[in-house]
Parts: C-alpha cells; structure tokens; sequence
C-alpha cells in the first residue's frame, strides 16, 4: 500500500520561509519508502493563510501558480493557529494529515518517521518528540514544560506532556475533529477526545529562520487558559472541592468556639459568629458554582453557535480586489 499524505501549514508570518520550507517537501512528490519499509507521498500542501500582518498571502497565490501540489486556504479574518490547522485538515484528502509550523522548525524529513512510528504502534495520532530543547530560550522552554506538566493534573489528560504542532494524524480522524470541534476548542484536546493511544516519534528541532515568534507572555498565557478550560472539567471540581473544604472548616471551626463557649473563653465577642458564617456561606457559594458551572461546561463542549473558523474565496479574487474603479461605458451616463 501506498500511503497518501496531506501536509497542513497554518500561515501568519510566512512571506520569508514559505519558499524554503516548500522546497524541502517538494521531493516528497515522488514516492519514497520509509526505514521500515513503508511506501508513501506527498499528496498535497494546504497553506491556510491566516490573515497575518506580512505579504504572505501574496506568497501563497505565486506558491499555488506555480505549484499544482499546492492548495491555499483562505480564512475571513485572523482566527489562530490552532482553528487555521482544523480548517486545512478540513480541506484535505490524503490518508494521513501531517501539520507543520511555517517557520522551517518542522524538518519534513521527519515525516517519515512518523509514519514509521505510526503503523508499528497502530496509533492514528503521533506527536513529534523534540531530542533537542526548542529554540525559544531557556524561561520559555522551562515554563512550557511545567505548563504541559500541571495541565496533566489540571485536566487528566495523560498525553498533555506530548502536546505538539507537529503532528502526523490519520485523515478520517482529523477531518472527523475539523467538521464538531467547537470554537475556542484546542486542537489536542480535540484529537484526544477521539484518538487511540497517541504515540510519540523522535524529532529534531531547528531554528526558526529570521521572522520573530508571534507568541508574546500574553498569548502564551492565554493559550495555556484556554488547554485548561477545554481540557474538561476537572478544574470546576477541584472549586467544588475547595467549597467544600471550607465549609467543612467552618463547619469545625463552629465546634471549637462551641467549646469555648463553654468553658468560658471567648476572649472577644462576635469574631468567632463572624469567621463562621463567612466559612460556611463562601464554602456553600463556591460548591454551588461549582455545580452549576459543570452542567454550563458539559453544555457549552456539546453546542457552540460561534465558528472556529470560516473559509471563504481569495479576497484578491473577489468584490474586495477590484481597487481601481472601473471607467464609465462609452456614450453612457455616470451614475
């Protein structure tokens, strides 16, 4: 069998590296034959153009001209990288969908590999395992590993730790995600939901060429937020839990002024009351919230009304391209 690949590129500052990195996949058209044994190809690369601030869009027209192989996606407005992966996943036909950054970090040589680790292990989801630190700098990469590791604990999600933009899914998968996922969803946190047994292959980071990083501490922290919140609900339980345990507190600390009460030393009055009606009432308030916010949450993953993402025609093709007004018909009268 000959496996069939689709290659999805969210783009948002690709004018400079887009040419190169499409160089390398470029041999890839012709069928090659994995370290196992496996044959495969290119099938096609879909370049989702994500409204970025650069000439990357004019890129993708030359790219797409001069390369049939070469599909562009163009989205209404800016939406992200992870709604910009689903709606190339969306487009594509291959047998396996493998997602890649813009920036040349991804070396396409890998894809093979990745193939390799997938059918060995029967997985239709295998992230790529860097071998090397990320070229981010030590404070990002320190902190993306702690926040892989407490998003773990926060939503048990087991594979969070392996969470990675270069994937390489099966199609059927992928596509299934691309057409439910609801808006704001995270893309991993998606696959995990449907994927069996998630795998990892081992990978070799390189630098990110001359554009900077569109991932500022705010993003990065906004990001992280949202794992969390669509990971599932297990962080509402731990507010439940937390209501709870102060209103058992209060609950204890009520007996203990009892107690004094008792024996008569109490040394100010009112405090005690004070302290356990806030205990009790916040602890009561919380676990009350809490309840509800899991039926918001279970509602809110079931139906979201607002789309991740919106794929429409080249603007440059459309009403918006026509910049120069069109001159008046001979003999006729201007309106």
């Amino acid at each position: 069998m000959q496996h069939s690949i689709s290659v999805v590129i969210p783009v948002y500052r690709g004018a400079t590296t887009l040419d190169s990195l499409l160089g390398e996949l470029a041999p890839l058209l012709d069928p090659f034959t994995t370290a196992a044994g496996h044959r495969a190809v290119l099938h096609e690369v879909l370049l989702v153009h994500d409204c970025g601030p650069d000439d990357s869009d004019a890129v993708i027209r030359r790219l797409a001209d001069t390369h049939p192989w070469v599909k562009p996606v163009w989205l209404s407005r800016n939406f992200g990288q992870h709604p910009a992966t689903l709606a190339g996943m969306a487009c594509s036909g291959g047998d396996w969908v493998v997602t890649m950054d813009e920036d040349g970090q991804h070396d396409p040589a890998d894809i093979a590999g990745m193939l390799d680790v997938a059918l060995a292990e029967r997985s239709d989801l295998v992230y790529a395992s860097p071998l090397n630190p990320p070229p981010h700098g030590a404070f990002r990469n320190v902190s993306s590993r702690l926040a892989k590791r407490s998003l773990k604990w926060l939503t048990g999600n087991a594979e969070a730790p392996s969470f990675n933009s270069f994937r390489f899914v099966l199609g059927d998968l992928a596509r299934s995600v691309a057409a439910y996922a609801g808006s704001g969803v995270y893309l991993d946190v998606a696959l995990g939901w449907v994927a069996r047994s998630p795998a990892t292959a081992p990978v070799t980071l390189r630098e990110e060429g001359d554009r900077p990083s569109g991932y500022r501490l705010r993003t990065l922290m906004s990001h992280y937020w949202r794992m969390v919140i669509t990971g599932g609900t297990r962080l509402l339980r731990l507010v439940s839990l937390a209501g709870v345990a102060l209103a058992v507190g209060g609950f204890l600390l009520a007996l203990y002024i009892v107690g004094l009460r008792v024996f008569g030393d109490v040394a100010v009055a009112g405090w005690a009351s004070v302290s356990v009606i806030t205990l009790i009432g916040v602890g009561s308030t919380l676990f009350a919230l809490g309840v509800v916010a899991e039926y918001i949450g279970v509602a809110v993953n079931m139906a979201m009304g607002k789309p991740p993402y919106l794929i429409v025609s080249d603007r440059a093709q459309g009403p918006l391209g026509a910049t120069t007004p069109a001159a008046d018909p001979p003999g006729g009268d201007s309106a």
